[in-house]
């Protein structure tokens, strides 16, 4: 078998292989469509339940429970879909900016709970949408590195020109998401992309567009998000 052969058959069996593990267009607004819905069922979940007990109570108690119920489900849906309008929406036209300000009061909803606090102080200054969304997305998986909670902190340098992004990761545990950094860079992916993977792959791929690297890395206890130009960022 001549090499021309040979690459040809290696050409064929790469190709098989990417499109088992990275997803097309299609295949990915689904998994990201997925991930939205596995978000928000639980809430709604919920707020159907607190009106079960309403339907079939009398027992002023459990009546009150249930309407407690039902007010902080509806607000943690109402907080997850805006998140994800601005993390995985269109966000408006091309080139479209976002205010910074109202992105971190979005996102403060969204992460800050019992055991999360999300400390990101920001101006209202107006910035690329995938800016805003690369930054959310980063959000999401700082949440996963400190998974029993703790402590995320935003730091935004250069907003008005190219932006940079750091997140100190601190808490009991923290840690690497597992797969984190091959997802973001879009290599080395062994299993194929699903629901569950799908979220910092699509964050790579958007840092991508917008001429962004981002890296994560052990700093002592703490991890570090950072989302900075790349080297060839300049047009």
């Amino acid at each position: 078998m001549n090499n021309t052969k040979i690459q040809w058959i290696r050409d064929i069996l790469k190709d098989n292989y990417m499109s088992e593990i990275y997803p097309d267009e299609l295949e990915l607004a689904a998994l990201l469509c997925s991930k939205v819905c596995h978000d928000v069922i639980s809430p709604v979940g919920a707020i159907t339940n607190g009106l079960e007990v309403l339907d079939e109570e009398s027992d002023e108690d459990m009546r009150g429970f249930a309407m407690d119920l039902i007010r902080k489900s509806a607000t943690q849906a109402s907080a997850k879909l805006q998140f994800a309008r601005l993390a995985y929406g269109a966000g408006g036209s091309v080139g479209a900016m976002i205010d910074l300000g109202d992105a971190a009061s979005v996102t403060r909803n969204y992460a800050n709970d019992d055991k999360l606090t999300l400390n990101w102080d920001s101006m209202p200054i107006a910035i690329g949408k995938d800016y805003v969304k690369i930054l959310l997305n980063m959000v999401i998986v700082a949440q996963h590195a400190v998974p029993r909670g703790g402590i995320i902190d935003v730091t935004i340098e250069d907003p008005e020109m190219r932006p940079t992004f750091t997140l100190r990761c601190s808490g009991v545990g923290a840690r690497i998401p597992a797969g984190a950094p091959e997802l973001i860079a879009g290599t080395g992916v062994e299993n194929p992309i699903d629901a569950r993977s799908v979220q910092p792959y699509y964050m790579g791929m958007i840092a991508k567009r917008a001429k962004m690297a981002i890296s994560i890395a052990q700093d002592g206890d703490d991890i570090i998000l950072t989302a900075k130009p790349s080297e060839h960022g300049q047009d």
